[in-house]
């Protein structure tokens, strides 16, 4: 079992204890910054929003059988009042509990099902190189996003190549992006651009220091329209089944002359730091 079905596992089993994200990365053997990353990979949502709308979930379904007051179910999604439940179930589902509870109906409603693998996400990969490589620094442009809202990331590679030669004492031909800065709500922070042997980084850029590491490296073979897949497969498949530990490190994306950037096809390698 990889760590995030064992993650599901456990969370569906506890649903209604209070748990935190260290808590439930140290009984899947993972570092925090790993799991929020399988999560957001997988799932679109970090660990404990994705926990919440399932105690939500929950809470939804009991108050359709119209049976218990709002309360107590309050309690058991873990809410201490009823007003901060009304307003969490209000964000999260758009109308209030006593209307659901009224309805006896949640038709209507967007719920968060126990997550179960996309096998059709699952594609077939080749096993990874071991490699070694020392420390350093990629200097481009930065956006913030999540595995959910990362459209926004093709948008910030068209803006790198207008201004890629801004990059002091750049190592031309091969480019970077680099996943870095993992927070516990999803959010990380993506870099586009060059390896840059230069000590300052201009005001207008911005830049990621890389440590000496030693990487698996697998390769995205094909349209980068499929590199999700890909990236979802390394994940969820062939790091557990390899028996594989992520280090908290910086992992990136490496394009050379073997992709063409202008018919989005070739061969885009994905460097995974391992503890």
């Amino acid at each position: 079992m990889g760590a995030l079905e064992k993650a599901i596992w456990y969370l569906e089993l506890n649903i209604g204890r209070q748990l935190t994200l260290v808590e439930l990365a140290d009984l899947c053997a993972v570092s925090p910054w790993h799991l929020s990353r399988l999560f957001q990979g997988a799932i679109g949502l970090a660990p404990m929003t994705y926990l919440r709308a399932r105690r939500l979930t929950v809470a939804a379904k009991t108050l359709a059988e119209g049976e218990q007051e709002i309360l107590p179910i309050a309690l058991d999604a873990g809410y201490s009042s009823h007003e901060a439940f009304t307003r969490a179930f209000a964000g999260c589902f758009g109308v209030l509990p006593s209307t659901v509870r009224q309805a006896r109906t949640t038709c209507n409603l967007s719920l968060m099902e126990p997550w179960t693998m996309n096998k059709d996400m699952i594609v077939d990969i080749g096993a990874p190189e071991f490699r070694e490589r020392g420390a350093f620094q990629v200097t481009g442009l930065s956006t913030r996003c999540t595995f959910e809202t990362n459209v926004v990331i093709p948008r910030l590679w068209q803006d790198f190549d207008l201004r890629s030669d801004e990059v002091p004492s750049p190592v031309p031909d091969v480019y970077y992006g680099v996943c870095c800065d993992m927070e516990a709500d999803g959010h990380f922070r993506y870099v586009a651009g060059l390896e840059s042997r230069a000590a300052y980084v201009p005001d207008a850029l911005d830049a990621v220091n890389i440590p000496a590491s030693r990487y698996a490296v697998f390769q995205h073979v094909g349209h980068i329209s499929a590199f999700n897949k890909t990236v979802y497969t390394i994940w969820n498949k062939a790091l557990p089944d390899a028996g594989l530990k992520p280090a908290k490190t910086p992992d990136f994306e490496l394009y050379d002359d073997r992709f063409d950037p202008k018919t989005g096809s070739g061969t885009v390698e994905i460097w995974i730091p391992l503890a």
